[in-house]
């Protein structure tokens, strides 16, 4: 059988063009991984429906090369999965929620039709946290499943892009698209030990996307690599006169891409760009070592630090006042949500109307916490009394961010993408992480989600236990060429990356 187990998307072109093997064989060695061990077997669970015509769309391809003597695109016959978040015609399209099972759009989202027109073959959908809405993977369309974490089949991968972290982690594909409102990227990606770009909203279009809260949700690639992510990127951004927030998207410079528009183009200047690089550590959002799992964590976050700061880097502490706030306050799940998603329901003739109508039975264990009080959020976030204070106190939060990378002269910020590792199953029903009857999840994604700032995970290694860890980077808005070119570096000189246990 053909060797798949962290191919890249160069080394499949490769292959494409020496005749090694084609597309159609790479898409149905893909498929048979899919079906032996994530359908069946050890039943990862990162995959819902899988396309019927996924063979027949690479032997196209495989046909379009032999004729053209040419790629059709920068993803000629690589094979992608698409969070279940996203809308593909033909293909059912869950949103997480039994309610939504024999759901079938007619349409692709924008983002889908990108990747497919740069030669992407849709493998199928992945599993994802219900509506969005929860840290941990079990949904409603998968009667409460959870998906496994590659590393470790009793740990989560965490939410709510965890079927696509899954998918890419255990080689059941080579890219997939996730989305991220306030983490669903990169916590994932942290868990799982791979790359995830959150790109500041309005790079990509969400067109077809079921939004959670619209001023904050972007898609967004996942990858091994960074080079993936960024090739994957450059086929996901573009102007879409259906999302106004993508106004900016319409012109290379605005993106801040250098010449020829690719964000891959130039990532070997990586390495010397991280190696000259000033970036801020946010110690505050670090675990406190008196906790063994935050302890765990930090120690291969700051070792990945000491490998950088011993080639170069340079680290300076940062503190940020009133952070923890600004963390939380300004988030608007319970004021602005339910109007949100009630609007994408609007588009649904055969879905309900109201999400406070869809309510899964399963509202009873801690991790639906955030759902419930989504469902019963106001109408419209206006008639909540708090809600234009937080968001001129975001606007305030954005500001200072962007003062004090500035003044201080930083490349980017970094910290650990998520303060413990990836937890067990029981973890999610127990009420570890509940606080005060609400859901305490120990993430710092929130930090680049409210100001709305790009930031990548990447891997920087695993603790005692084997359990994946990854970091964040935060850059300015509209940087994410110059985050890819650090993550690059991060990724050369710590070597974070590594395959999970056979069969995966």
């Amino acid at each position: 059988m053909l060797e798949v187990r962290e191919i890249t998307i160069q080394q499949a072109h490769d292959g494409f063009r020496n005749g090694k093997f084609t597309a159609k064989e790479l898409t149905g060695v893909f498929l048979e991984r899919i079906a032996k061990w994530d359908k069946s077997g050890p039943r990862i669970n990162s995959t819902m429906a899988l396309s019927v015509t996924a063979l027949e769309e690479a032997g196209a391809l495989d046909a379009y090369l032999k004729a053209n003597g040419r790629l059709k695109g920068k993803l000629h016959g690589i094979p992608i999965l698409v969070k279940d978040q996203a809308d593909t015609k033909g293909m059912i399209t869950t949103y997480g929620s039994a309610v939504a099972k024999n759901n079938i759009p007619d349409e692709d989202a924008f983002v889908v039709t990108r990747l497919k027109q740069a030669g992407a073959v849709v493998l199928g959908k992945t599993t994802m946290a219900e509506w969005a809405t929860v840290w941990f993977s079990a949904n409603g369309a998968t009667d409460y499943e959870f998906t496994k974490n590659p590393y470790n089949l009793d740990h989560d991968v965490g939410a709510s892009s965890g079927g696509s972290g899954a998918a890419v982690a255990a080689n059941f594909t080579i890219l997939a698209v996730g989305e991220d409102t306030g983490g669903s990227i990169r916590v994932p990606s942290s868990f799982c030990n791979i790359v995830g770009l959150r790109p500041t909203p309005g790079l990509i279009s969400r067109t077809g996307f079921c939004p959670l809260i619209k001023t904050q949700d972007t898609p967004g690639p996942m990858a091994r690599t960074v080079t993936d992510c960024a090739l994957m990127l450059d086929c996901m951004v573009g102007f879409d006169p259906r999302d106004e927030f993508t106004g900016f998207a319409a012109t290379a410079a605005a993106l801040g891409l250098p010449s020829g528009g690719s964000y891959a183009a130039f990532l070997q200047d990586g390495v010397k760009k991280i190696r000259s690089a000033k970036i801020g550590v946010v110690r505050q959002k670090f675990g406190l070592d008196s906790d063994p799992f935050c302890k765990a964590v930090n120690g291969v976050v700051l070792a990945a630090i000491d490998k950088l700061q011993n080639g170069g880097a340079t680290f300076v502490d940062v503190h940020i006042k009133n952070l923890d706030h600004y963390m939380s306050y300004p988030l608007t799940y319970l004021q602005r949500s339910r109007s949100d998603i009630n609007s994408f329901l609007a588009t649904k003739p055969h879905l309900p109307r109201d999400i406070a109508d869809i309510l899964p039975e399963k509202t009873d264990v801690p991790y639906m916490s955030t759902l419930c009080a989504v469902a019963h959020g106001p109408k419209d976030p206006r008639d909540d009394p708090t809600y234009l204070d937080r968001i001129l106190q975001r606007d305030e939060f954005k500001r200072k961010i962007d003062c004090l990378m500035t003044f201080r002269d930083l490349d980017a910020l970094i910290l650990p993408d998520v303060r413990v590792p990836p937890p067990r199953f029981e973890d999610a029903t127990s009420g570890r992480f509940m606080k005060n009857g609400e859901e305490d999840f120990p993430t710092n994604t929130y930090l680049a989600s409210v100001i709305r700032h790009p930031a990548i995970s990447v891997p920087v290694g695993f603790t005692e236990d084997g359990l994946p860890v990854g970091m964040e980077l935060i850059g300015l808005e509209h940087q994410e060429q110059h985050l890819l070119e650090l993550a690059y570096g991060i990724e050369t000189i710590v070597g974070g990356r590594k395959a999970p246990p056979a069969p995966f």
